[in-house]
């Protein structure tokens, strides 16, 4: 009798799941781990420098990771679909020239940030173009076009330099600050460009029918077909605005360094987003990966180099720490794909033995 009346509620216990597993399944096991090295890495900077916990410091790690960010944004919509995008960076340098172009030969504002939009999109067709139209392998077509592009950079810069711009209202879009107080040094922003960006592209890849398509791509495109996505039509799309997006990156790096920049401060960037995308969660082989994961993987790589700076640690260290994320993001994702695979055959075995 007792036993009886105490399985009922033992089960019960058993359904309920703990504090940490309801915690795990709201945030996701990707973003949890990148929660957790993110609080270890921060507590490892500031026990070695005071510095790193100042309000305008932690605001400086938001208005750095505003450019990386948006590009790592494009990059993640062409990943989950099973694509891959290496010439961000070059896109965004073009863009930047443009954008300079505009606003010193025409003095618009808004013409100069949409011009800059507008090519980094044109880029990102061209590269949709060469992937669906020539049926070239995506690393291979965009490896082509990011040093296609770098040098296209310099061939609208005239004489191949960079492009001073001194239109103060343009370069409050790098360096302004909202909310500014006696105490307070103000929001950047470039990271509030960020963080709209970044809300509006995850209900889209998560919400819409777009972010369910870009997903079916890249977990069966052959279902994907079948279920009547038009997969040339995706393909341009995401491109276009992976490569918007960059070019939006672009015109921050403008208005930040006043100057319209053929390379530098643009270049690397495809290795940062490219890291951050593969750190947040997503995969190779496409089908997985969310904006927020991405977020806080710029978030930690962001953290990294800023605590690296304050530390006096060298640049050259600096692109070895990037490097070796990189790779580990990418051992990482192929571990847990070949796990799912197990676990998913382990249930399709367990399935035919029942029957």
């Amino acid at each position: 009798m007792d036993s009886s009346s105490a399985e009922p509620g033992n089960r019960k216990a058993e359904r309920t799941p703990g504090a940490l597993k309801r915690i795990t399944n709201a945030v996701g096991a990707e973003n949890l781990s990148l929660i957790i090295a993110l609080a270890i890495l921060v507590a490892l900077i500031a026990s070695q420098t005071d510095a790193f916990f100042q309000t305008r410091n932690l605001l400086n790690i938001g208005q750095n990771i505003s450019v990386v960010g948006l590009v790592a944004i494009g990059v993640t919509i062409v990943i989950v679909s099973a694509g891959l995008d290496i010439s961000v960076g070059s896109i965004a340098g073009v863009a930047s020239v443009v954008s300079a172009l505009v606003i010193t030969q025409f003095d618009t504002e808004i013409g100069s940030v949409a011009g800059g939009i507008a090519a980094g999109a044109a880029l990102g067709l061209v590269n949709a173009a060469v992937i669906t139209f020539l049926r070239v392998n995506p690393v291979i077509a965009t490896l082509a076009t990011f040093s296609a592009f770098r040098g296209l950079a310099f061939l609208i810069a005239p004489g191949g330099r960079s492009i001073g711009v001194l239109d103060q209202e343009f370069t409050w879009l790098g360096v302004g600050r909202l909310f500014t107080g006696e105490e307070f040094p103000g929001v950047p922003v470039p990271l509030v460009i960020l963080v709209g960006v970044a809300i509006i592209a995850h209900f889209v890849l998560r919400y819409s029918v777009f972010g369910r398509s870009v997903y079916a791509m890249g977990g069966n495109p052959t279902a994907a077909r079948l279920a009547g996505i038009n997969l040339t039509r995706m393909k341009f799309m995401m491109y276009s605005a992976s490569g918007a997006l960059a070019g939006l990156a672009g015109v921050i790096v403008t208005a930040r360094t006043s100057s319209g920049q053929p390379a530098s401060g643009t270049q690397g960037l495809e290795l940062e987003a490219i890291t951050a995308v593969f750190l947040g969660g997503a995969i190779l082989a496409g089908g997985k990966g969310t904006i927020a994961g991405t977020m806080l993987a710029v978030l930690l790589i962001g953290t990294l180099s800023n605590g690296m700076n304050l530390m006096g640690i060298a640049t050259f260290y600096q692109l070895v720490a990037k490097g070796l994320l990189l790779i580990i993001a990418v051992a990482i994702g192929q571990w847990r794909m070949v796990r799912a695979e197990r676990m998913q055959a382990r249930a399709i075995a367990s399935t035919g033995d029942k029957a």
